[in-house]
């Protein structure tokens, strides 16, 4: 694909957002509907296609975790399908009055949500990113640049189709959603300067991937950065739900950015709950590695200074023992990649500084860092999990991709 074929593909892009921005918000879900629609008709011709990525993902040698992430089955599309109709359903986020004031001298000001433009999102192994990422663009009234991984490449390719055929349904324009066709990573870069026509930059990926995207981009971005997850067993926890939650945390899937990666407990609890959580996450295949605290336990490898900043995406887990919840906040604070921390406690006082002290996009109370997921906010789903701290933080949502313009109502005011 050459430059000049790129930029007829952002030309078309804004175009359609120009039309979509200004859709009625039944003609929108129609589209969404008619999209989950084609999802579920060609359900057998993903399967298909996906098997052939799956194949040559294990001849690549792809980790199990990154093969679990590009994985699709009937039960996975029909969940994709089920999150394109909750999507539809939700309230559009387009034309909202975000406030309404009138000055003394009788001009009214409205502040208004309106759709970003054209999204260019840049993705790796996940197939349903597509799915998701078009699903949040057309309810937003935005249009979308997708560029998938190579790895996801022919599920990646029929799932957007569905999309733009679900546009095309209602009378919607297709380049609403497009996707680069070609795997060139020099095209990523081509993308990122394609600033006539791209308002954002939605990269989701490795560390590589983001940093290159930060770097390159001529249009703002919002960074979804690595998943280094904490959580916290304080001294007050009560030890059952503490054991449920962690298990949880690290094994329901190791391979998504919501999954505990380290685990921090408190010293008291080093002869009660330390041992049994080692017991139990080495009885479900999880290696451990641990701190000096930790090692006098069966099967407990050394932790070493990387341990502590890597997110692991895979049955394995870091464990410190600290001595307080200062120590625990700092520990966080200083190795945590700003995504999702947890505390397990019944002590209020503590849970509120937790809260409070912890420095990043989601921070959690009694439960599973692996609700931190647009779906289970209630957000229908996400493009991901914004690290940084402009405009968009925590799930990107529908509402997350739009911004605002103001409206100035007068009645032949002039400025003296």
């Amino acid at each position: 694909m050459s430059t000049n074929q790129l930029n007829e593909l952002g030309k078309a892009a804004r175009e359609a957002a120009s039309a979509l921005a200004v859709a009625k918000s039944s003609i929108k879900e129609q589209s969404l509907v008619a999209c989950a629609d084609q999802l579920r008709s060609n359900s057998r011709d993903i399967e298909v296609a996906n098997q052939f990525d799956m194949e040559a993902a294990r001849n690549k040698g792809l980790s199990k975790a990154m093969l679990d992430r590009l994985f699709l089955d009937k039960d996975r599309i029909e969940a994709m399908a089920v999150a394109v109709e909750g999507i539809a359903l939700m309230p559009d986020p387009v034309g909202h009055v975000l406030s309404d004031s009138v000055r003394p001298n009788g001009l009214k000001i409205q502040k208004v949500s309106v759709p970003l433009g054209v999204i260019g999102i840049i993705y790796e192994s996940r197939p349903n990113v597509t799915s998701d990422a078009a699903a949040l663009c057309i309810k937003s009234g935005n249009a979308c640049i997708l560029r998938g991984g190579s790895d996801s490449w022919s599920s990646s390719n029929l799932i957007a189709d569905c999309m733009r055929r679900g546009l095309e349904s209602v009378g919607l324009n297709p380049n609403a959603v497009q996707r680069i066709p070609s795997s060139d990573r020099a095209l990523v870069g081509e993308l990122l300067r394609l600033d006539k026509y791209v308002d954002v930059i939605v990269p989701r990926g490795g560390k590589s991937l983001v940093a290159r995207v930060q770097s390159e981009a001529r249009v703002p971005v919002f960074s979804h950065l690595d998943g280094i997850c904490h959580t916290y067993v304080d001294e007050h926890a009560d030890l059952q739900k503490a054991t449920n939650i962690v298990i949880n945390a690290k094994m329901r899937r190791t391979g998504i950015c919501g999954a505990m990666e380290t685990l921090l407990v408190h010293e008291k609890l080093g002869q009660t709950f330390l041992p049994k959580i080692v017991s139990a996450l080495k009885s479900q295949g999880c290696e451990v590695r641990g701190d000096n605290s930790v090692l006098h336990l069966k099967g407990v490898v050394p932790a070493t200074i990387d341990d502590w900043d890597t997110e692991y995406l895979d049955a394995i887990v870091s464990i410190a023992v600290v001595p307080d919840i200062e120590t625990a906040i700092e520990h966080i604070n200083t190795h945590s990649s700003s995504h999702t921390e947890a505390i397990i406690t019944e002590d209020k006082g503590n849970s509120d500084r937790f809260l409070r002290e912890i420095d990043s996009a989601i921070v959690m109370l009694n439960t599973s860092t692996q609700f931190a997921d647009g779906g289970e906010f209630g957000l229908g789903a996400e493009i991901g999990i914004s690290t940084g701290r402009m405009h968009a933080r925590g799930p990107v949502g529908a509402a997350e991709l739009t911004t605002y313009k103001y409206r100035v109502i007068g009645t032949g005011q002039i400025r003296p």
